[in-house]
């Protein structure tokens, strides 16, 4: 069975912790797309060919989640030609057998415009901020401004832009547990599966 998830949303709004649940519930493959240009800029040299190269092994390093590694992927994403060949990896891995995952900020918009199923995962900034605080540390005051430049600058990509696809699922988890938040993710991924069968 081929069959996309897609799914988006800004960030430490819990798209990751939905889309690894969703991906385990379904027994489908996952992507955190985040992770692409973090692991071509840890590659280090060529960077167009290091993501011309890469492969789901490169996606298992233990360093891709460091401060260096931020900062490589920030320097590796503005270059076309990288943009453009993990694009194809994201396509490739989104159509293969058994169904995939892949959350990110344009899955349902460009990566896979044809996905089964989109969901936007969105929750108030100030409710963001907090969560990623309790990941971060410092000063709370100082992560919510944080998180609303980071909004903006995403919103007002040219390329890309942050935006939920015309046909995505809204899930605002600002009152939602976890696990209520996953089970509405499971509800929606549910119910198209149905309406394939029909």
């Amino acid at each position: 069975m081929i069959f996309t998830v897609a799914i988006d949303g800004p960030a430490a709004a819990g798209k990751g912790t939905i889309s690894r649940a969703v991906a385990a519930h379904f027994g489908f493959a996952h992507l955190d797309t985040g992770l692409l240009y973090r692991a071509v800029g840890a590659k280090g040299g060529d960077p167009v060919e290091a993501a011309r190269r890469l492969n789901e092994a490169d996606l298992t390093r233990d360093d891709l989640r460091t401060l260096e590694a931020g900062q490589a992927a920030s320097r590796v994403a503005v270059i076309p030609e990288v943009r453009a060949a993990l694009v194809e990896f994201q396509r490739s891995f989104a159509r293969r057998e058994g169904g995939a995952v892949l959350d990110g900020r344009d899955i349902g918009t460009v990566i896979c415009p044809e996905a089964e199923v989109k969901l936007f995962v969105t929750a108030s900034p100030k409710v963001r901020a907090h969560r990623r605080w309790l990941e971060v540390g410092g000063d709370e005051a100082k992560v919510l401004v944080e998180v609303i430049e980071r909004d903006k600058r995403d919103a007002e990509r040219t390329t890309a832009p942050l935006k939920p696809a015309d046909d995505a699922v809204l899930l605002d988890t600002t009152e939602l547990s976890i696990d209520a938040a996953v089970h509405k993710a499971i509800e929606a991924i549910e119910k198209r599966i149905e309406q394939g069968r029909a």
